[in-house]
This record gives structure tokens, C-alpha cells and sequence, in this order.
């Protein structure tokens, strides 16, 4: 099974041509991002992908993961589930011009009755399979994946769900390293997850300010074991390919120093780092 990294550009302030330059030099395979919804931007940012193809694309074109969030932007606004699913529908269809190898979805309200969560994700597939593609949802704050018993009554009640795990979220709403506590909560993850979000969480938050910072390295050992988990499962099911996306972020996930502001680390650094150690890490599994 074959590690496929992406590029989030999210996490390198949308800058589509910067992500394209670190797929050519082989730091990452792909990359992952909203497809912009004015048609004259969503056309040339199409053609950029599309003109950037190399020996790692799967298909014509850089491999894409296109980002979807329901309900506005990053952080839902207070909008009906039918409101979301519209939103849903509209950013799908045109995420669908860029081929994408999939949507990873924030999605939902975590305001939500189970309820309500469970009929709007039933929906949402019921949408993505219409299109006929495949949305992952992701474990997020502010959405209805926002805790892992959540997400397990979820998982249990919805047979097709699946995930992209960004587990740091969890670290940070529980104030634990909680997966490690709950073996057979992981296990049902992995059997469902279908991509993962490599940024690493913390008891007091979703993102450390570096991960190979010695105070964070049971952080990152954790997180790691929990990835493999995912990896193993993938490898049961047979997959030829695993995706994972380094997420170091900004909007104030990366810590900065009062008064000036100054970020404590530089973001393409850890996620270039991070892209590097899991690669290393796919290639020893490979290799036993």
C-alpha cells in the first residue's frame, strides 16, 4: 500500500501555484482545498491543476481532494440542515469540474440532536452518491463530528459514513490523548476512516507549536499510533493507496508570542517535516 501525501491549502494561505511547486519537487503527491465557487477564479484554478500533472497523478492533472464546509465557512453559522445540504449540493457540483479523487466534508452543526445529525449525513450521502463520487466527513470542532462518542453513535447508526480523522480535534475538545483510552472507539474509527489530517493535538489544544519539539513527542506518538490504525485497516481492505494531509494551520492554531505576534515556528516547515517523517514511516511499513 502506497502513502499519497497532499498539500492543504489552507494551511499555506491558498496559494494554489506555491502547492503545485511542492508536488513537482516531490514533497507531496497532491493537493487538497475548496475549488473556488466565482467561474472565472474556479477556471483558472481547474486549469492550473490540470496543466500541473507529473508521474505521481492518478488521473490527467495534479491528484485533488477537493475541501467542502457546509453552513458558510470553516465554523457553521446558524443555518437549517436543509440549508447546509443545499450548500453541500452547490459546492459539490462545482468541486466536481476539478475530477476530484473525493470531497472531505466539514459538515453539520455541533448543535444538533443526534437526530438531526443522523438524517443530515444520510442526506449528504445520499447527495454525494447521486453525483457519484465519495464525501468524507471530518472529525472537527463546531461540526457534528465534534466528539468521538458522537461520532461513534453516528458511525453506528450510518453503515456508509466515512471519515477523514483529524484526531487533534478530539485532543483538544476532551483535554486528552483520548483515543488511547478508548481501544474499540479507534478500531471503529479506522474501519471507517477513509482519509486522514496529519496535525497533532494536545490536551489544551489542536495543534502543537512544533511536533518534534521534545515536550510534544507523546503527543505525537499517540497520534501516530492511532494513524497506524487507520493504515493497518486500510491494508486489510485491500487498499492500493493511503491519502494524508499534513494540516499545521494558521488562524491562530499556530501559537504566536504577545504583543508581537510573532509566530513560535514556520508552518511549511512542520508540514513539510511532517509530510517527510510520514513517508519515512509508510516506507519502513512497506519494507518489514
Amino acid at each position: 500500500m502506497r502513502l499519497q501525501l497532499f498539500r492543504s491549502l489552507w494551511t499555506n494561505g491558498f496559494n494554489l501555484d506555491a502547492a503545485l511547486t511542492d508536488c513537482r519537487t516531490g514533497a507531496f503527491d497532491g493537493v487538497e482545498g475548496p475549488v473556488p465557487l466565482e467561474k472565472a477564479t474556479r477556471d483558472e484554478f481547474l486549469a492550473k491543476l490540470r496543466d500541473a500533472g507529473g508521474s505521481t497523478a492518478l488521473t490527467t492533472g495534479v491528484p485533488f481532494i477537493a475541501e467542502i464546509t457546509t453552513g458558510g465557512s470553516y465554523v457553521p453559522t446558524n443555518l437549517s440542515p436543509a440549508q447546509h445540504l443545499d450548500d453541500f449540493r452547490h459546492k459539490a457540483e462545482a468541486s466536481l469540474e476539478g475530477t476530484p479523487l473525493f470531497f472531505t466534508v466539514l459538515a453539520g452543526c455541533d448543535g444538533w440532536p443526534l437526530a438531526q445529525s443522523v438524517d443530515f449525513f444520510g442526506r449528504a450521502i445520499g447527495i454525494a452518491n447521486e453525483l457519484g463520487t465519495i464525501a468524507s466527513f471530518e472529525t472537527h470542532r463546531s461540526r457534528a463530528t465534534f466528539t468521538p462518542w458522537i461520532t461513534r453513535d453516528l458511525l453506528r447508526q450510518l453503515p456508509a459514513l466515512r471519515l477523514t480523522c483529524d484526531f487533534s480535534h478530539w485532543c483538544c475538545v476532551c483535554e486528552r490523548l483520548v483515543l488511547d483510552g478508548e481501544p474499540d472507539l479507534l478500531a471503529l474509527c479506522a474501519e471507517r476512516a477513509h482519509h486522514i489530517h496529519a496535525r497533532v493535538g494536545y490536551d489544551q489544544g489542536p495543534q502543537v507549536p512544533h511536533p518534534d519539539a521534545p515536550e510534544y513527542h507523546a503527543a505525537l506518538g499517540a497520534h501516530e499510533r492511532w494513524w497506524d490504525a487507520i493504515w493497518d485497516a486500510h491494508e486489510r481492505a485491500g487498499r492500493a493507496y493511503t491519502t494524508m494531509t499534513p494540516e499545521f494551520g494558521p488562524d491562530r492554531y499556530l501559537h504566536t508570542l504577545p504583543f508581537s505576534d510573532a509566530p513560535v515556528a514556520n508552518l511549511d516547515e512542520i508540514n513539510h517535516w511532517m509530510a517527510a517523517r510520514q513517508r519515512e514511516r509508510s516506507a519502513a511499513r512497506s519494507n518489514k
